[in-house]
């Protein structure tokens, strides 16, 4: 089963999945996921630009251009199909919009960034406190109350964090304020004013990498093509048979002519040499009882040879393919025939 579908008084509720389905038969989404299946990407990060920020490089050779980028990876994101990590949050100019941006530490009381940092020291044996600076001798550190060398961190002296001066205003400080400097249109910005934005690295969630094992990938593009060809196409497809029973598959699609001939798909995949023959039974099993007037069974890769025999015996037309795209190929091929028109099934 490759969708679920809720009756909801008179109307279908699609559920996530549906909507995914969706997704799946656009060509820049089915590329963009067989780099994860094929393991050319385990994980999407984005890559630093100066002028633009972040960017993600293969998203963009995949849908043109930097802008689309992210509003495809987010349309993913929400489908179900991705799933994300914060990765980074990135500060844009607030005037002219540029993530050239740099901080700038700066003193409290002037706001100057021209400050200079230093460790602070404590002699664990007098508990005299002062700057590195002033404990220098020569490559020596000696006390400047008891004049004692200090020869070993965290036995003779420790360090009791930072501080810092104002070379502008003298003042000295602990903790200094921080500012944003645009190196585009040289404009000084706060915090407040910052804009901030969160970046994210993306991977294929294992909903959607089970789905396109099942071959949603491949439903999608061939239910695209049935529709363009005219026909009305329900996937999934809940055919009522002669017992009674419901059937599902993974296409039903219908001509409107005077009969309303009916032609039923399904997709079996194997991670094996072949597809064994037990696709082939279930689907005769089904149209046994529906009676459709075509039935197909894609198989990626290869059907076995009981497949085949038992595929021939049941008037089951066989699609074998090494991929999405020979299968959809293959598929075209069959219903269209060689005029280019599609046959009578």
């Amino acid at each position: 089963m490759f969708a679920t579908i809720y009756q909801c008084g008179n109307g279908v509720l699609k559920t996530n999945k549906a909507k995914r389905l969706e997704l799946y038969k656009d060509p820049d989404t089915q590329v963009f996921i067989s780099k994860f299946l094929s393991g050319e990407i385990s994980e999407l990060e984005p890559v630093y630009d100066l002028k633009f920020g972040y960017r993600y490089p293969t998203v963009e050779a995949i849908v043109g251009d930097f802008s689309s980028a992210e509003a495809f990876l987010n349309k993913l994101y929400e489908a179900g199909i991705l799933e994300r990590r914060l990765y980074d949050k990135i500060i844009y100019c607030p005037k002219c919009g540029s993530a050239n941006i740099s901080i700038h530490y700066c003193c409290p009381y002037c706001k100057s960034f021209d400050i200079q940092r230093s460790a602070l020291i404590e002699h664990v044996k007098c508990g005299y406190m002062d700057i590195e600076e002033n404990f220098k001798k020569g490559k020596k550190l000696v006390c400047p109350k008891c004049h004692e060398e200090l020869r070993k961190l965290e036995v003779d002296y420790r360090k009791a964090g930072m501080w810092c001066a104002c070379k502008d205003c003298g003042k000295s400080f602990d903790i200094p304020i921080s500012a944003h400097f645009c190196r585009e249109c040289h404009t000084d910005f706060t915090f407040e004013e910052a804009v901030i934005k969160d970046i994210y690295a993306y991977t294929l969630k294992e909903e959607a990498k089970e789905e396109a094992a099942m071959g949603w990938v491949v439903i999608a593009p061939i239910r695209e093509f049935l529709l363009e060809r005219g026909f009305e196409v329900e996937s999934p497809a809940f055919l009522r048979g002669k017992s009674g029973a419901n059937h599902m598959f993974d296409i039903a699609a219908y001509k409107e002519d005077k009969t309303r001939k009916t032609t039923v798909i399904d997709l079996a995949t194997s991670t094996e040499n072949a597809v064994s023959e037990q696709p082939v039974i279930a689907l005769f099993a089904k149209i046994f009882d529906v009676s459709p007037d075509g039935a197909y069974l894609v198989t990626i890769p290869r059907v076995s040879e009981n497949g085949k025999k038992m595929a021939e015996l049941y008037n089951i037309q066989i699609i074998e393919a090494k991929n999405q795209k020979e299968a959809t190929k293959a598929l075209k091929d069959k219903l269209l025939g060689k005029s280019g028109k599609e046959r009578q099934t």
